[in-house]
């Protein structure tokens, strides 16, 4: 059992399975839900200040590197420009915008997405730790409302 919960607490710190990957697995394992839940969320957050803190600095000082230049300037260069398209829409809301674009489960709309672009936003680091966690909590309910309705249907049919 012990296996099982590290399992789902690594795939759920991979960039872009995180917890949406996670959960389903958790169920398809056959682990309680709720412990699940709570699992998969301190997997997920787990790195959410380290993006914070070091990405931004990493991107900046492998900008003029020979291997990792381009790639670098690209993050740089389309995350800055996302960051201020999506500022200037959302104005003062940027906090809200930030957990609508982590807690609605779609693919590359993550903690890890929604976190690098709060760096690059230069938003506060408060801010971007609660805004992040409610996305990832509510992401979190969602992808448990799908898993349960997948796993229900599917003992349907076979039931």
């Amino acid at each position: 059992m012990f296996l099982k919960y590290l399992w789902i607490f690594f795939i759920s710190m991979v960039p872009l399975i995180e917890l949406r990957g996670a959960i389903p697995v958790s169920q398809a394992l056959g682990l309680p839900i709720i412990p699940s839940y709570a699992v998969c969320i301190v997997g997920n957050m787990l790195p959410v200040p380290i993006i914070f803190l070091f990405a931004r600095r990493f991107l900046e000082w492998g900008q003029d590197k020979k291997y990792i230049d381009k790639i670098c300037q690209f993050f740089l260069v389309k995350g800055s420009e996302a960051g201020k398209k999506m500022q200037a829409k959302a104005g003062r809301t940027l906090f809200v915008a930030l957990f609508l674009f982590v807690g609605i489960p779609l693919p590359g709309t993550g903690a890890w997405t929604g976190t690098l672009a709060a760096s690059l936003l230069d938003m506060n680091f408060k801010e971007t730790v609660i805004a992040v966690t409610l996305g990832v909590l509510f992401a979190g309910v969602i992808m448990m409302a799908i898993s349960f309705g997948v796993a229900g249907a599917a003992g349907a049919v076979a039931g």
